[in-house]
């Protein structure tokens, strides 16, 4: 078998209401998604962060160091990929969701060629169903307070058994208000987090950390700068929350630092991001031999959600026990909730995941699991380029 196409689309989708967070704010939402086709007319499907760049990366380099290739030497290939772009000192940044894209649609093209799905490739599922936090709870236009308690209420209601707020982008005071409030709604017995997005310096995170633990905060995520390994394992030594980030990094080679010093109590590594699954899983394995919770950062495209839940229903419990209590030990996954057309819109599939009770269950069918519709992207698409053989 040899990969004789490569075809990229830039999908987008303008929002009804814009939302933001402490470093940005979503007017549309974007992927990038790649569809590799091969001699014997399997196909796989693949998703990178959603640029131009991550297309120019993919085009213009990795396409000379896999076209003609045999797509079921991922190994192979990743290291080939990643060779070409750390030379280039590209391997970090657009260059990791670049090659993330191209290793998900060989994982796909993997399972579809010999019947397995992703997470049977991986060596088994550990669980069936996969535990899922609803993220949402953004800023937007008068959200507080009804709205935004109306929005984690509904969370509760439907099942889930924890829920992520965004803080950060306004005085600590205010954000304080706005936990003090979302907690009230949703009683002591749901989980609360907060992602902060890299607002704060060290001093202001210390500091913070007081009044965050007040309301029973599970998690703060990404408080300080991505790459800042030292402050966070600082700031990790006071904090009596957990402190948990990755979502920015790429390859093991970003996450080295991390894990060797535990600055992390849990990992975030996003499978678009990083390099694929094939980097994702040598990740598990690190934080797991460390001892560090494995939560995948999860906010795109079926694609990437299929990905993660394969790689989700592989990562051991943290610590390894029989009766694992929710994200305590039992990993989950993030299931983003705010408004994403592309999310809904794309598989041929009308709802192709299950949800229920707080759990989204694992796809069975081979490869990714799941159906893309190439009319449904290539109407949501601005762009798309193929390179052939």
């Amino acid at each position: 078998m040899k990969i004789t196409k490569i075809t990229t689309y830039l999908i987008e989708s303008k929002l009804k209401k814009p939302f933001w967070w402490s470093n940005g704010k979503a007017t549309k939402r974007s992927a990038v998604l790649v569809k590799i086709s091969t001699d014997e007319g399997i196909e796989g499907w693949g998703e990178g962060y959603g640029t131009q760049e991550t297309i120019s990366v993919i085009h213009n380099t990795l396409k000379s160091q896999i076209i003609s290739e045999n797509p079921l030497n991922r190994e192979k290939l990743w290291e080939k990929m990643y060779l070409s772009l750390n030379n280039a000192v590209l391997q970090v940044g657009i260059g990791g969701c670049a090659i993330s894209a191209i290793d998900i649609a060989l994982w796909d093209i993997t399972g579809k060629t010999y019947n397995l799905s992703v997470s049977e490739l991986l060596g088994g599922k550990i669980r069936d169903k996969i535990l899922t936090y609803a993220t949402g709870l953004y800023y937007s236009e008068n959200d507080f307070p009804k709205n935004l308690v109306n929005e984690a209420k509904y969370y509760k209601k439907i099942g889930f058994k924890g829920m992520k707020m965004k803080i950060g982008a306004i005085k600590p005071e205010s954000d304080i208000e706005r936990i003090k409030e979302v907690r009230k709604a949703i009683g002591d017995d749901i989980y609360l987090m907060v992602d902060a997005n890299q607002a704060y310096n060290l001093y202001t995170a210390k500091k913070l950390l007081k009044k965050l633990a007040e309301f029973n905060i599970l998690w703060f995520e990404e408080p300080l700068h991505y790459y800042d390994w030292n402050s966070y394992a600082e700031l990790k030594k006071i904090s009596p929350i957990a402190i948990s980030g990755g979502e920015s990094l790429r390859t093991s080679s970003q996450f080295k630092d991390f894990l060797v010093n535990q600055s992390y109590d849990i990992v975030q590594p996003d499978v678009s991001n990083v390099g694929g699954i094939t980097e994702f899983k040598r990740i598990i394995n690190m934080a797991s031999t460390m001892g560090i919770q494995t939560i995948p950062h999860v906010w795109g495209t079926p694609v990437m959600i299929a990905a993660s839940l394969h790689i989700a229903s592989t990562i051991p419990n943290t610590p390894r026990m029989d009766n694992p209590q929710h994200f305590l030990q039992e990993p989950g996954m993030e299931y983003d909730r705010t408004d994403n057309p592309l999310r809904e819109n794309i598989t041929l599939e009308t709802q192709p995941f299950k949800f229920d009770n707080g759990y989204l269950d694992v796809p069975k069918k081979p490869g990714l699991g799941i159906e893309i519709s190439e009319e449904k992207v290539q109407q949501m698409s601005t762009q798309k380029i193929e390179t052939n053989t």
